[in-house]
């Protein structure tokens, strides 16, 4: 099929998101060339915008500006702090509503074969960000949850950053093993989560 030059630069373009092949990309586009003109306006809007979103400084979620939305609530417990990969995890963490701490992003886990090392994970901003805590009140308590998905590479992470967290005596904990070894934290359900949150060691 002989198509006009912007609907296959279009197309190449929606071929760059995840999971997106040739052909589905095609499919979005005539779907785009059905929409009203008004929709399609206020969806490029919407992606230009994108261009705004910054990352918060403490734990690096999204924000608009400067510390993100769970950072700045009073309400949560600034001296809890489950360390997780993605920001994709927050979602259904905070979806079960028993989790009132706050979080940090690590970035993802370590990965030899992909040339993930500690240097390139947030763990010295992790420590930076415990030390502060403890500077603020050393009579108070930290707890640290490591909530990383249950594969071989999130448990090697596991071990290293308690070997490098002990030495600041603080409590380390685990979510408890209610997820199935392999699977994602992303995609687990919100009761088997608060579970394993309730259940953490």
């Amino acid at each position: 099929m002989v198509l006009p030059k912007q609907i296959k630069n279009l197309a190449n373009a929606l071929t760059k998101l995840p999971e997106i092949g040739p052909r589905a990309a095609l499919r979005l586009v005539f779907f785009l060339l059905e929409t009203e003109q008004n929709e399609i306006l206020d969806l490029s809007e919407a992606i230009k915008s994108l261009k705004t979103v910054k990352i918060c400084p403490q734990c690096f979620n999204l924000s608009d500006n400067g510390l993100c939305i769970l950072c700045q609530d009073k309400k949560r417990d600034n001296r809890q702090i489950m360390v997780i990969e993605t920001i994709l995890d927050i979602l259904p963490i905070e979806r079960t509503k028993q989790y009132h701490g706050l979080y940090h992003i690590l970035g993802g886990v370590l990965s030899p074969l992909d040339n993930i090392g500690p240097e390139k994970l947030k763990i010295k901003e992790l420590i930076t960000r415990i030390n502060n805590l403890k500077k603020e009140n050393p009579s108070l308590p930290v707890e640290i949850i490591i909530a990383f998905n249950p594969t071989t590479e999130g448990d090697t992470t596991t071990l290293y950053l308690e070997r490098q967290l002990k030495p600041l005596s603080i409590s380390i904990t685990k979510l408890g093993r209610g997820l199935a070894t392999g699977s994602n934290l992303e995609y687990a359900d919100e009761n088997t989560i608060a579970e394993s949150l309730k259940s953490r060691k």
